[in-house]
């Protein structure tokens, strides 16, 4: 395997702080699904952001104050079913202000007021804002793929075939994949990472037509609970760290898979769990960082 990354590791500055390499919101979780918050925001951590702040329902983010040391926790109002209030996106709105990057969706649920706060949020935010869009923040947008045009040049979608199915409007097979996704980008706009065996990435060239990337690193281990909300983490912490989304989109392809590889070295491929990338990434990244 060809063990070089598609796109050079940003480096930081002798003076850098932990503003100036990054500042990442998560907009995640709801009653059940304090996991995904978590992982999301120590994956952008790990990635490189300097400043990681997590706005969730509030008795989510009562859960995570237990579990993190180094995130920021927010709590937004929630519904009696532990989901985003309608309330919420007022205050999400401004906790975005500034950042470099959100990362909009897992684990939010499909519950109608998480919905609408998705919604309201990606038709709201700053035209210069970057975004992740992942899971429930993706299912959001069932059928109005259109509605995330808004989100051309400065976004990524990271749907697994069954999130993309429901974007595209129908289910595509094993062979349909590159055809389809393009066929979706071109309509939507918005570079786009369809999860899988050989993830891919697809961006809409500046000056007209598609490049599409294959992603060679990963392993069937990979396949656990939680894998795709760490590379929603590390593709933010990209973003907040200056790259364009197309580069953002296929280095966070590459270091999770390599750290997925570097993990089932010690693992093997049915033990591993998310938890497990999240510490696969600091070798990943250390073995291609540049250092002054």
């Amino acid at each position: 395997m060809d063990l070089t990354p598609p796109v050079r590791f940003p480096g930081r500055p002798r003076d850098a702080h932990k503003t100036s390499v990054g500042t990442v919101l998560v907009v995640a979780g709801a009653r059940g699904m304090v996991g995904a918050a978590l992982l999301t925001g120590e994956a952008a951590l790990r990635a490189g952001a300097g400043l990681v702040t997590v706005a969730s329902p509030a008795s989510v983010q009562r859960a995570l104050e237990v579990k993190t040391t180094c995130l920021i926790t927010h709590p937004l109002p929630e519904t009696p079913r532990g989901a985003l209030a309608r309330a919420a996106l007022d205050e999400v709105l401004a906790l975005a202000a500034g950042k470099g990057a959100v990362a909009v969706g897992p684990g939010l649920s499909r519950d109608d007021d998480a919905v609408e706060v998705v919604r309201g949020l990606v038709a709201a935010l700053p035209g210069d804002t970057r975004v992740v869009l992942d899971a429930d923040g993706l299912n959001a947008f069932e059928g109005r793929a259109d509605d995330l045009r808004p989100l051309a040049g400065r976004a990524v979608l990271t749907p697994h075939p069954g999130e993309f199915a429901r974007l595209a409007g129908r289910r595509v097979g094993p062979d349909e994949r590159r055809p389809a996704l393009e066929a979706f980008v071109a309509r939507a706009g918005v570079t786009t990472l369809l999860k899988g065996a050989g993830t891919l990435v697809c961006d809409p060239r500046p000056g007209g037509g598609l490049r599409t990337y294959e992603n060679p690193t990963g392993n069937p281990g990979m396949a656990t609970a939680g894998a795709g909300d760490v590379l929603t983490g590390v593709i933010a912490a990209l973003l907040a760290a200056g790259l364009a989304p197309f580069d953002a989109a296929r280095l966070g392809a590459w270091l999770h898979g390599r750290a997925g590889d570097l993990v089932a070295r010690r693992t093997g491929w049915a033990p591993m769990i998310a938890t497990d990338l999240v510490d696969g990434l600091v070798e990943a990244i250390r073995n291609v960082e540049t250092r002054a």
